[in-house]
């Protein structure tokens, strides 16, 4: 068990964490604007789903031996690439109006944006870098299993991640409420959200080791 002044100088930093932007947070701020808050949670329970899994690899030992593919390390980003320019493009052509989600499909269902953040989330090869960068450095081996100490501070992650992207998707629903009054400002907003994904997606396909 790690002590208390080291969990809680631990959550404090992953909060921190959550706030600073990056891919994941702008994905919620994005589909919370666009979609509203509802839709905004749901994506929130996908990315932090899988957070859950990325622990388990870190924790296992098994991201080690990933992050020391090459291979796998492209084929991964680039495959989150590919997911995030297809949202992108899905976001331009969007018409405005709330029966209809990107690309005037009906909008999605809650399994539907789960989804949408376990694939963000688990295609970010980055975030198991950053897991195995991390993590270990609050792991005290003479306090007992380093497998538990990294699931514990996995867990803790996780629950500063989801308060931090819990407030990104309220303010960002609220703003958007008020802009998909407008069917341009909603227009402007798919836009937006075209141009973050594209962005997000050429970010990632480009990103080295």
């Amino acid at each position: 068990m790690l002590p208390l002044d080291t969990l809680v100088t631990f959550f404090g930093l992953s909060l921190l964490l959550g706030f600073t932007p990056g891919p994941d947070n702008l994905f919620v701020l994005m589909q919370s604007a666009t979609h509203g808050r509802s839709a905004g949670l749901w994506v929130v329970l996908g990315l932090c789903t899988g957070l859950v899994l990325q622990t388990a690899a870190v924790a296992l030992a098994l991201a080690a031996v990933f992050a020391a593919s090459a291979a796998a390390f492209t084929v991964l980003k680039m495959l989150g690439a590919a997911y995030l320019a297809y949202l992108a493009w899905q976001a331009w052509r969007a018409s405005p109006g709330p029966p209809q989600d990107a690309g005037g499909a009906p909008r999605a269902s809650a399994v539907q944006l789960v989804g949408r953040g376990i694939v963000m989330n688990l295609t970010n090869p980055k975030v198991v870098l950053f897991f195995l960068a991390f993590l270990p450095q609050f792991v005290e081996p003479q306090r007992g299993s380093v497998a538990w100490q990294l699931a514990g501070l996995g867990l803790v992650f996780i629950a500063a991640t989801l308060l931090a992207f819990g407030a990104v998707t309220y303010l960002a629903g609220f703003l958007g409420n008020m802009l998909r009054s407008s069917a341009r400002a909603q227009r402007l907003m798919n836009r937006a959200a075209a141009l973050v994904f594209a962005g997000l997606a050429a970010r990632l396909a480009l990103s080295q080791r």
